[in-house]
């Protein structure tokens, strides 16, 4: 993921920060608040409130308690990132083990309390958000005994990017108003307590044996060194400074600019020069040769672990190999059918090999043009769209390139619109060199992370009636199987949408794509369950993709930091295709395509065990 922590690069499962647990509980309960309390006291109260109230008035308020809890805890993940702006001035020591266990134990009550409320007195909506709820809490809960905290940094996903990647204003969080930089100010004022806090936990890793690779740590280096300037009015956290609204008058200016330069010279730059020195010294020779989790205490088991959250499945590593091995196979026979339509004899394997040395693919001289490219073909989606979905968003797409301070490390993606509509959601092409950008995987991309993907599912999300802790939520409710599956299905409805009809290369790199998640498939089982090294993987993808050893490096140092988030891709769009093929068998003349659409997506994300009860619902419905 970039730093921004967006689609298809998701941060590690849960993570958590502090707050008062039991005057959150009170508050959420619309009780009379108190400074402290004790937890029989809570528990008393929380059993009289839940023999006076109805299941419904029950689960409401869990849920929204849930939601809080965890939107305070990390108002980062779980707020900013997901449209939900209340947060924006706080930024949570997620990371401090002291308040993971409070979130754990906050999690063990709720879960306490969901067991005792009547299910059965609810009505087939709210028992969704019942069964939606008890999956988020059990999934938390999964990770309580993973030492996720001592792995706070990577290049994928590290809070001082994200932050400096908010800088200008055109991410998740606003800056057009002075309060909206007072806001973003006081998260600047709080990360050199986070960093504190990585460091001591990354201290407490060295002892314990769970560290990055060497690899991942010279690949983070970069990032880290551009963010401390020694010039305040050079540095990335200053650019809001620089891009003053018209609306903000003389002294608003004049104060921003003054309070911005000391928290930067005072505060944040000696912080991040702590952090560089730290890794460039201690973290690093503390780094390890291995690439993956097996090779960390317990590793197995927290791999294992990693691919029940992120595939919503009990498959088993093993499993998912051998299908990754049985895709790639597939998808390369269709190649050989459709290599001479391109102008290629050759092999089926070298076919990616041949495309991306092929200049005549290559057509586009300046970023400008990239971005008109993906602006024609989002035309074209819209214009179909209608046909094959009844459920559509309200809130628009924008398209926008990577910033440049991640733009080396970053893969492409998507940022969902603010609820409040203050903000689109953006697609986030990634393009380092014009004139090297290849034509062939525009439309699959741009499916994926714009519209049907993407797009349509989080812009939805924040339109429909759910309750918070579904709303504003795009791959935080740990169903990446679902937002990553969809995306990928999605990439499928270029058949419908008639975009890779008489177009060989649009085709092309519909099925590149789907092998690129085919082999995730392979390397990510491969690097952290089969032993693997970075070196094996990067050559497996070098072969089967046609990727550059740089390109390959980027993708498999994600997958080494990110273990079981590609494997959700391929797992959760199998899920759907199969669901769709069941029902289409199964109702025939009956079968209707945008219907089917708007019972995936019409109640937001949801784990696919779940979606597979409401698809066969609905096909029982239909009979």
């Amino acid at each position: 993921m970039t730093t921004q922590n967006t689609f298809s690069k998701t941060r590690s499962p849960f993570r958590l920060s502090t707050i008062s647990t039991a005057l959150l509980v009170i508050t959420a309960l619309g009780m009379a608040t108190a400074p402290t309390i004790c937890l029989a006291a809570h528990k008393t109260a929380t059993t009289q409130q839940n023999k006076l109230a109805p299941a419904k008035k029950q689960l409401d308020q869990l849920a929204d308690i849930f939601y809080e809890s965890r939107a305070q805890f990390d108002p980062l993940q779980y707020a900013t990132i997901n449209g939900d702006g209340r947060y924006n001035d706080q930024l949570g020591i997620s990371i401090d083990p002291k308040n993971r266990d409070k979130q754990f134990a906050l999690m063990h009550r709720m879960q306490k309390q969901l067991h005792g409320i009547a299910r059965a007195q609810l009505s087939e909506k709210d028992q969704l958000n019942y069964d939606l709820l008890a999956y988020e809490i059990d999934s938390a809960l999964h990770f309580e005994h993973f030492p996720e905290h001592l792995l706070p940094l990577n290049q994928m996903d590290n809070v001082p990017s994200t932050l400096a990647n908010f800088a200008g204003g055109d991410g998740a969080q606003s800056l057009k108003t002075v309060t909206e930089y007072k806001a973003y100010l006081a998260r600047l004022n709080k990360l050199p307590l986070w960093i504190n806090q990585a460091i001591k936990n990354m201290q407490e890793g060295i002892k314990q044996g769970i560290v990055q690779p060497k690899a991942i740590t010279l690949a983070m280096l970069p990032q880290f060194k551009a963010l401390p300037s020694a010039n305040p009015q050079a540095s990335i956290f200053y650019t809001p400074i620089k891009n003053f609204p018209d609306a903000f008058s003389a002294a608003e200016r004049t104060q921003l600019d003054k309070a911005y330069i000391q928290a930067i010279s005072n505060r944040l730059t000696p912080s991040l020069q702590r952090l560089v020195y730290f890794l460039e010294t201690d973290y690093l020779k503390a780094g390890r040769d291995s690439a993956g989790y097996s090779a960390l205490p317990n590793g197995a088991a927290w791999y294992q672990m990693r691919i029940k959250d992120n595939t919503t499945t009990d498959l088993k590593p093993d499993q998912i190999h051998a299908l990754g091995l049985q895709e790639v196979g597939r998808i390369q026979a269709l190649f050989a059918e459709l290599g001479p339509q391109l102008g290629y004899t050759g092999a089926a394997i070298d076919l990616p090999q041949w495309v991306a040395g092929e200049n005549k693919f290559k057509s586009f001289q300046s970023d400008t043009e990239i971005l008109d490219a993906y602006r024609k073909i989002d035309a074209q989606v819209q214009s179909k769209l209608p046909e094959l979905f009844s459920l559509l968003p309200k809130g628009k797409l924008e398209l926008q390139l990577e910033p440049e301070l991640s733009r080396a490390t970053a893969s492409d993606h998507y940022t969902p619109p603010s609820a409040d509509g203050t903000h689109p959601g953006i697609f986030w092409p990634v393009v380092n060199d014009a004139k090297q950008y290849s034509r062939v995987g525009m439309v699959t991309l741009f499916l994926h992370e714009g519209q049907p993907g993407h797009h349509l599912h989080a812009a939805l999300l924040k339109e429909i009636d759910l309750p918070k802790f579904r709303k504003f939520n795009t791959e935080n409710l740990n169903s990446a199987a679902f937002t990553e599956g969809w995306a990928l299905y999605s990439e499928t409805l270029g058949h419908e949408l008639g975009l890779y009809r008489d177009n060989p290369e649009a085709y092309f790199g519909h099925l590149k794509d789907e092998l690129m998640r085919a082999v995730r498939l392979v390397v990510d089982t491969g690097i952290h369950a089969k032993g693997w090294t970075r070196e094996q993987a990067m050559l497996y993808m070098q072969k089967n993709l046609g990727y550059s050893e740089e390109r390959a490096k980027n993708q498999i140092e994600r997958y080494m930091v990110l273990p079981g988030q590609a494997l959700s891709y391929k797992i959760g769009a199998r899920k759907i295709l199969e669901m769709r093929g069941r029902a289409q068998q199964a109702l025939g003349s009956k079968f209707n395509l945008p219907k089917f659409h708007e019972i995936v997506i019409g109640d937001g994300t949801l784990p696919l065990p779940i979606l597979e009860v409401q698809v066969e619902r609905w096909i029982a419905r239909g009979k």
